[in-house]
This record gives C-alpha cells, structure tokens and sequence, in this order.
C-alpha cells in the first residue's frame, strides 16, 4: 500500500464502500496528499459498478476531518488542497452520481464540515462537533460553506455560525436539520451502514436518478426540472430493474436488482 493509499482506506462489502480518512494523529486534516487520496476514492467509487452507496468517516474517535491542514496551507500548499479536480479535499465538487453518507466521529471543523456539507445524509456521534471557524484565521469557508449552509439550515442560523466561527454540538446540529440522527459512539458505523443498507435495498439507477434530480431542484425553474424528470423518466422506464420491480411485486418475492 502506498502512503497515497494509506491516506485513505477503501473498502467494499453488500455494495456499500466505507471511506476512511486516515490521518488520526493530525485530526484527518486536509494536506496535497489526502486530497490526492480521497479524489482517487470517489474515481473508484464511481466506476465500480457494484458499489452503491459510501460511508465516508475519519479514522479514531477525535475527528471526522478537523479542515485543511494549515501547516501545508501555511507552506504555500494551498492550491492543491483547494483548486483541483473535485475542489477542497478532491471531494466538495466532486461529479459524483452516487449517494453518499458522511458518519462523523468528534470533530467537524471548517473544511471539515465542508465535506459533510457535501454529503447527501449524515449521521452523528453524540460526541461529535461541527463548526465554520475560517473567519477566526483570517479567511472563510470558501468550500462551500458560505453558500450551502444557508441552503440546509435558516439564513439567519447560518449567519450566526458563519460570522462568529461558533462550534455546535450534535444536538444542536440534528434540530437545525444538518444530520439524519445522532448515536452513541459505539453505534455510528452501525447506524450508517443500517442507513446505507435500506438505500441498497432499492434499484441502484432508480436511486441515482432520483438523487440527481434532487440536487438539481434549488437551481431551476419548474419547467427545468420536469424536462429533467421526464428524461429521467424515460431512461428508467429502458432499464432491466424497472421491469423487475413489478415483475418481483407480482411474483410475491424481494427483487433482484441488477443495476442496468
């Protein structure tokens, strides 16, 4: 395994991929190097056809992902965490078409938090913090915070936490709607893969389809998005899975999906 590879640990089991960022010892914050290794995560993810949904947590029980990490931003390094393929991390822009959770363990601090922003779930731990601290070093959630915080949670709450850098604990973070539910410590894997597992319980294009049109809501007129869901429509209607769901219905028996 190379250092690349060790950076971020990848694995697969009942189509859902685990995502581990494995910088513990510095609070799996951001360097050229993770960002390398989490874009090269998602490459797999997306093109491995049996993978359906990810997990993507922090290794050890402090931190999810504390941010950049500031030494190599301070070293000039800088560009290459932010500017590359994918965005900050490899991740926040990353083109994907698959759904994917974020289970946060302790700390989710600036690019941090970024990154669960990007995620479509999340699941908490109980001792897990969650906060846009940028303003307090002197520059600003620019990983998408600024913007897709006001879009999850009331304007005037994501002012508060953009302008001030305040931490939130997990509580305060599932009542204003940025978490799906909040666990025991012991429990969050358990809990994302329970989460995963009913995603995977479904067609996996249905899934997909779906998932883009959602996304594709908050920035288009009506009239854009039903031309969006006619098509999608039409594509899923030329699928295997699509017969098989009424065909399994009928036969009194669980489908069988084949993603195609």
């Amino acid at each position: 395994m190379s250092r690349t590879e060790s950076l971020v640990l990848y694995e697969k089991s009942d189509h859902i991929a685990v995502i581990t960022l494995n910088r513990p010892a510095a609070l799996n914050t951001v360097n050229p190097e993770l960002t390398a290794a989490l874009r090269e995560a998602m490459d797999r993810f997306e093109q491995e056809d049996d993978a359906w949904v990810a997990i993507l947590t922090g290794a050890g029980d402090r931190a999810f992902c504390a941010g950049m990490d500031l030494k190599s931003f301070a070293a000039g390094h800088g560009p290459e965490i932010i500017s590359g393929r994918g965005g900050f991390a490899g991740f926040i822009s990353y083109p994907r078409t698959k759904p994917v959770i974020a289970a946060i363990n302790g700390l989710a601090l600036g690019g941090g938090g970024e990154i669960a922003l990007a995620c479509d779930m999340v699941i908490l731990s109980e001792t897990a913090k969650l906060g846009q601290p940028e303003v307090k070093r002197g520059i600003f959630a620019c990983a998408g915070a600024a913007f897709r915080l006001p879009r999850r949670i009331p304007v005037n709450k994501a002012m508060e936490l953009l302008l001030t850098g305040d931490f939130i604990d997990a509580r305060t973070a599932l009542d204003l709607g940025l978490a799906n539910q909040v666990v025991p410590p012991g429990q969050l894997m358990d809990a994302a893969r329970d989460l995963a597992s009913r995603i995977c319980a479904n067609a996996p294009l249905a899934v997909r389809e779906t998932l883009a049109l959602v996304k594709a809501s908050p920035d288009m007129s009506e009239a854009e998005l039903w031309e969006i869901n006619d098509a999608a429509w039409d594509r899923t209607l030329a699928t295997e899975d699509a017969a098989e769901g009424p065909r399994a219905f009928t036969e009194k028996r669980e489908p069988v999906w084949q993603g195609k």
